[in-house]
């Protein structure tokens, strides 16, 4: 058998000098050679794991198996696959086969037989590898053995709710519950945590990616002590049950610091609690992350050079709107501006920049706030929303005297801003005068790289309908095939597909004819605007989104 420094040279892997040093450091510690490497910087894991399957002619872990087969994770208790750093691969014909670090540990393989009561046979996988699949699959396996079906069948009256009487759950038990509920939903990459009331149970689902997927259930009598830790952690009221109720709080998982904005609102079953995932805005801040092709960066890029004006970023809840905004802030910032924001609530708080939460009370909102803000000599300035004609009015008057102005709408495309502000209320001239750009966004899912393939659209499936009214030819398209990296959804993140309406003189002469949405769409695509859809369908047939992504995000009947 070659020796593990042999391959790693061989494979041009390791240095020489560095082997040594290894070799000297494992004479002193006794610790496993790929080990001390791993530790040391000096070798990849998975070039470790790779190195040690020729060595010892073991095969490589193959995650993929897990599709479809669930059989395998109830073979294998979470206790045992904490002990030993172990995770089933496959069960079948009364034999399991494992993932494990090290798989010559003759003493794990044993227990797990002897306590399994099969066959096992062995596959070679990094350390961390194996950790980050037992947190994904075992997170709650073992809590839902623990908070049983206690409820079933059980229909709790729906006049009053709020008098369901709290078990007596263990308090530790529930604060590894909770606490596992949202390790796991940060783990997963979710931005929202939804734990909700049913007929007889409590579902708890993630949003991952813009689709909601179930993952645990409870039974009904954990509801109650489950949204009072939580709001005890928020401190919140936990005695008020009756009305809806907002809250907030910071946490600290695994080296992340992550912010948890609460909404829980009562149900004829219970209260429902949404918590919102909001990370740290360095993951957010580069304007080069957020998906937008090479002419709309230029091109937006350009427009942030304007020192006074209205740029609006437009798209339903969920459309990336908040992150455009921040990443726009940050790339403003610095020491000779003065950037003020009013928000509703403040989601990520920015070095630098002055933020103002929106009061629930008449005396703060956007439009009082904007107006205290105008008194504060400010350069920048970030309204969250236009709701009103109120504010809309000061948020023109603002971009016409010397201001910068970003804010959001609620509209479908970027050319429904411009007649949702003349619909508010607003004077043609002002909105002409303000406006200097519209920016509509969308999120879609990126396919995931580990599995994408590429296909040909059938003739005259849905796919190719869709490519052929926005006038493209049917050509090879890119999809994902689902894998272990990705949940087998083929997707993995999300991208952002957009248009960028620039306020040029043709549009400012439509928008003072007050001319109909269509009208002035008509006007943008002559100026060479790209719209979602077409945005869209060059990143498909660039492979990082699908076709069917951007048809779920962005169809719309006026093609």
């Amino acid at each position: 058998m070659k020796l593990l420094g042999e391959i790693l040279i061989a494979t041009n892997l390791l240095k020489e000098e560095d082997l040594t040093e290894a070799l000297n450091d494992q004479q002193a510690s006794g610790e496993r050679l790929g080990k001390i490497l791993f530790k040391k910087g000096l070798l990849a894991e998975k070039d470790l794991t790779k190195a040690l399957s020729e060595q010892l002619k073991i095969p490589l872990a193959d995650f993929d198996k897990l599709k479809g087969d669930n059989q395998a994770l109830q073979h294998l208790p979470a206790a045992l696959a904490v002990k030993y750093q172990a995770f089933p691969l496959h069960y079948g014909n009364q034999t399991l086969e494992i993932a494990l670090a090290d798989p010559l540990n003759i003493l794990a393989v044993d227990e797990i037989s002897e306590a399994t009561g099969l066959n096992v046979l062995t596959a070679i996988a990094g350390e961390q590898e194996i950790a980050a699949y037992i947190e994904k699959y075992y997170g709650f396996r073992e809590l839902e053995t623990e908070f049983t079906y206690k409820t079933a069948g059980e229909r709790i009256p729906a006049e009053k709710p709020w008098e369901i009487a709290e078990s007596s759950v263990d308090e530790n038990q529930l604060i590894r519950l909770v606490n596992t509920i949202i390790r796991q939903g940060v783990s997963l990459g979710a931005s929202d945590i939804h734990i909700e009331p049913l007929t007889n149970r409590v579902r708890i689902r993630y949003r991952v990616d813009g689709i909601l997927r179930g993952v645990m259930e409870l039974g009904l009598e954990y509801l109650p002590p489950l949204i009072s830790r939580i709001k005890i952690m928020a401190g919140m009221d936990i005695t008020e049950k009756r009305l809806p109720r907002d809250g907030r709080m910071s946490l600290k998982i695994k080296d992340r610091f992550v912010n948890l904005r609460l909404s829980i609102s009562p149900t004829v079953l219970g209260e429902k609690l949404v918590a919102r995932i909001l990370e740290q805005v360095e993951s957010l801040i580069a304007l080069e992350k957020l998906g937008f092709s090479p002419k709309n960066l230029q091109q937006y890029k350009r427009l942030l050079k304007n020192t006074e004006g209205m740029i609006l970023v437009v798209g339903p809840t969920g459309s990336g709107k908040s992150a455009t905004l921040y990443s726009s802030l940050h790339y403003l910032n610095s020491a000779d501006l003065n950037i003020m924001t009013i928000e509703d609530p403040v989601e990520y708080v920015l070095t630098g920049v002055n933020q103002i939460n929106v009061s629930s009370k008449p005396e703060l909102s956007f439009a009082t706030g904007l107006r205290s803000i105008l008194r504060q000599d400010p350069d920048v300035i970030m309204v969250g929303e236009i709701r009103d004609q109120e504010t809309a009015g000061v948020a023109i008057r603002a971009a016409i005297t010397g201001h910068l102005v970003f804010s959001t709408l609620h509209t479908a495309d970027a050319s429904s801003a411009i007649t949702r502000l003349l619909d508010m209320g607003s004077e043609p001239y002002l909105v002409a005068s303000a406006t200097k750009a519209v920016v509509a966004q969308r999120l879609v899912r990126r396919i995931c790289p580990h599995c994408q393939e590429s296909y040909g659209p059938e003739k005259f499936s849905e796919e190719a309908i869709f490519i052929a009214e926005m006038g493209y030819p049917l050509g090879q398209a890119v999809r994902g095939k689902g894998c272990s990296h990705c949940d087998y959804t083929g997707y993995k993140g999300r991208i952002a597909i957009s248009e960028i309406l620039p306020v040029n003189n043709d549009i400012r002469q439509g928008i003072l004819q007050r001319m109909s949405r269509s009208e002035l769409k008509t006007i943008a695509l002559a100026s060479g605007m790209l719209t979602l859809q077409e945005d869209g369908i060059e990143k498909a047939f660039r492979g990082l989104t699908t076709i069917k992504e951007v048809m779920r995000v962005a169809y719309s009947n006026d093609l």
